[in-house]
């Protein structure tokens, strides 16, 4: 796995070095200086490291024998090239944007789930000044992230982090979900009671819980039918909370601790390499 991100990553890493080197006014040759003391297999399997596990800087820079800032830099590098990969479908495919996500779906006949989750952040600035929470009506400080996967559960789209307090619906609108779905392929979207709204804007390829229309003193038969609807619905959707799960395991989004302004390239960074594991599972199993 390690060779294969390499091999990658490695030559986009070294174009970005080298068009930052070429970008400013020199008063020496590109390649004079100090050489690095990290390679780039060691930045790599650092940030990997640091994603998976949340190991302190500190802690990798005695791993690797370098400083504490050689690591911070390394991270930063980094970390955006492997949120820039996108999730892997099976290997050799992989689907950048909401937009290639819809296409696959729809060309495969599957069915995509989709739903929000919350990490915690450190309080911003502003909310660190009024010593207040930063987003109104929330108890805690965190970000929100859409995530989609397809009806096993499996990984397709991490969304880059938002304010908690934007709703789910309005938080799949700016992600164009609506425009992508109405006008592309037939593909059916599960989504929760967040989202109610979106089946009547989409055609009905928005699939949300059934509504409860009779509230007061509903009769037996139709109490016996909404709770077999929604139960039908819920099993159905459940596996997008595995997802979910999976991707919380990792130590980085379980609470993060350092500045909150990366949490978008960490997540999808946190997402590319899960959604290679999974395909790559799932490759084993079928030869099996």
């Amino acid at each position: 796995m390690i060779a294969e991100r390499v091999a990658e990553i490695g030559p986009l890493w070294h174009q970005h070095h080298q068009a930052a080197l070429t970008a400013r006014p020199r008063r020496r040759a590109v390649g004079a200086g100090a050489k690095h003391k990290l390679l780039f297999a060691d930045r790599l399997l650092a940030t990997l490291v640091h994603l998976r596990h949340g190991t302190p800087h500190d802690v990798l820079a005695c791993w690797f024998g370098v400083d504490r800032s050689t690591i911070t830099r390394a991270i930063g590098e980094v970390r955006p090239l492997l949120a820039e990969r996108g999730c892997t479908v099976v290997p050799g495919l992989k689907l950048c944007g909401l937009a290639e996500v819809i296409d696959c779906l729809g060309a495969d006949g599957r069915a995509g789930i989709i739903d929000g989750t919350q990490v915690r952040v450190r309080r911003s600035v502003a909310g660190a000044r009024t010593g207040r929470s930063s987003f109104p009506g929330s108890k805690q400080n965190a970000v929100k992230s859409m995530v989609l996967t397809d009806a096993e559960g499996r990984l397709l789209l991490c969304s880059p982090a938002g304010p908690v307090g934007c709703a789910d619906i309005t938080h799949a609108r700016k992600l164009g979900l609506v425009k992508l779905v109405a006008g592309g392929p037939a593909v059916e979207i599960l989504a929760d009671a967040g989202c109610q709204g979106l089946g009547a804007q989409t055609g009905g390829r928005v699939v949300t819980p059934p509504h409860r229309k009779v509230k007061k003193n509903p009769p037996e038969w139709y109490e016996e039918m909404y709770e077999r609807r929604r139960k039908a619905h819920s099993s159905r959707r459940v596996r997008v909370e595995h997802g979910i799960g999976h991707l919380k395991n990792r130590r980085s989004l379980a609470r993060h601790h350092g500045r909150r302004e990366h949490m978008g390239d960490i997540i999808q960074a946190v997402a590319g390499p899960l959604s290679h594991q999974q395909a790559a599972t799932m490759a084993r199993s079928t030869r099996t």
